[in-house]
């Protein structure tokens, strides 16, 4: 049973005229780089919805925490949100180790997390709304381009925790289902240097894979490519493909090191809509004309517009009256219109596939000709399910 809240700070949300709302992403700290982007997605979605009057002229205050990319910190700051800040709903974390630290805390105190970031999969939690995409919605995609453009030999490196490892499971899945191989599987810790790539690196120059999958995160990312490029490898020839390296990552590395190389997302900067332009026109004007716009501070941006969607309706963050509200509650955000899943908390969301150009802009390759429903469980786990649902772009 969840714990009772019902403490001076929350009625005074309740009864007052503005709604607080937690914000938790990492200002400091290994992965900062990319969740002080989810950070200011959040805050540009929050500004959008006070210009517009609010929420039934309700203005959301963000209560704004720095967990410094640990765990521990998530957990507790959680809690503080929870019961001494007056907020019922969380919108936070870019790690799993960081989302699995917060979920008991969402449960037990019967608050709502939102959780904008691609994740493994595997998991489902009444307490937590999905806005980023699990395995189906871009590790299959990414397989299938990959396999077909450059051949099926893969040579496994992520960060040393739970998203990596389960995703290079996932991965090698796919790999095998192709008849293909898996030529090494390596790991770095979470706060790898330059030097932390060496071995790696030499090992790949020895085993000559066709592709290198990576679920490196944080700074190590920039180290990871930047490693690849003064080694002379080829990605003409033998690519990296990822599910985390972002237009934040891309700038944080340089064009030279990411140049030539693939990620699978539901978002890139690049996406040619007016909806799109005009968040990436409003993000530049908020944050600086030389920040970019990413996967995840899409999805952390356009979740606070499902949750205000959901509110309108109810009148309430109350869990119980705004949980069920959010369920099948859509947004058009950046990537396409998006819905959030009754079935599973997750969100039906566009895949694609990019690759970064000798300007730094992700220039995509396939597109999905519709939005995808999300199956974090992977019940169905098929490349071929789903080849009819993406389009070479430019066919």
């Amino acid at each position: 049973m969840a714990a009772s809240r019902d403490s001076e700070a929350v009625r005074a949300n309740r009864d007052s005229d503005v709604v607080r709302v937690g914000v938790l992403f990492s200002q400091t700290g290994p992965t900062a780089v990319i969740e002080s982007t989810q950070l200011n997605g959040t805050v540009l979605a929050i500004e959008e919805i006070n210009a517009a009057g609010g929420i039934d002229g309700r203005a959301l205050e963000p209560v704004i925490h720095d967990p410094g990319s640990r765990p521990s910190r998530f957990s507790v700051l959680a809690d503080r949100l929870l019961t001494e800040d007056g907020v019922n709903v969380i919108f936070g974390c870019y790690m799993s180790s960081t989302r699995k630290a917060v979920l008991p805390v969402v449960e037990r105190r019967n608050g709502l997390l939102f959780y904008p970031t691609l994740y493994e999969g595997f998991e489902y939690s009444p307490n937590i709304i999905y806005t980023g995409a699990p395995p189906n919605q871009n590790s299959v995609q990414l397989a299938d381009y990959l396999i077909n453009e450059f051949g099926a030999r893969f040579y496994l490196v992520g960060s040393d925790y739970i998203y990596a490892y389960e995703s290079n499971r996932i991965m090698s899945d796919l790999i095998r289902e192709r008849n293909g191989a898996v030529v090494a599987e390596k790991y770095v810790t979470l706060d790898a240097r330059a030097g932390g790539f060496d071995a790696i690196i030499k090992d790949i120059k020895r085993t000559r894979p066709d592709v290198i999958f990576s679920t490196v995160v944080g700074k190590a990312t920039t180290y990871f490519y930047r490693a690849y490029a003064e080694a002379g490898l080829e990605p003409d020839m033998m690519p990296i493909g990822s599910l985390t390296t972002s237009e934040a990552e891309v700038q944080d590395m340089g064009v030279a090191a990411a140049c030539g190389h693939v990620t699978a997302a539901p978002y890139f900067q690049t996406i040619d809509t007016e909806v799109n332009r005009r968040f990436v026109k409003a993000y530049k004007a908020r944050f600086g004309a030389d920040k970019a716009t990413n996967m995840c501070c899409e999805a952390a941006y356009f979740q606070v517009h499902l949750m205000a969607n959901a509110m309108r309706k109810v009148g309430t963050d109350n869990t119980d009256v705004l949980r069920p509200a959010l369920m099948g509650v859509e947004y058009g955000a950046p990537q396409g219109q998006v819905r959030i899943d009754p079935d599973n908390n997750h969100t039906y969301l566009w895949p694609r596939v990019g690759r970064v150009d000798d300007e730094g802009r992700f220039v995509m390759s396939r597109g999905a000709l519709q939005a995808v429903k999300p199956d974090p469980y992977l019940v169905t786990h098929s490349l071929d399910d789903w080849n009819a649902k993406l389009a070479t772009v430019g066919s």
